[in-house]
């Protein structure tokens, strides 16, 4: 698998745990569910900005 796609997965996958925060966020009292899938989120993205750097 090339770097493009599995940036484009890495990214993808961002999204969605983005938008699964947002919601956990405003719908759940407990946060810790949002700090572990925000964390996740975060990883993700900073392994596609290196990869992205790494050119």
């Amino acid at each position: 698998m090339d770097r493009d796609k599995i940036r484009t997965v890495l990214n993808t996958l961002f999204m969605i745990g983005a938008l699964i925060s947002v919601i956990l966020y405003f719908t759940m009292d407990d946060k810790h569910p949002f700090f572990y899938v925000c964390a996740v989120s975060l990883f993700l993205k900073i392994m596609e900005i290196i990869l992205r750097i790494m050119r």
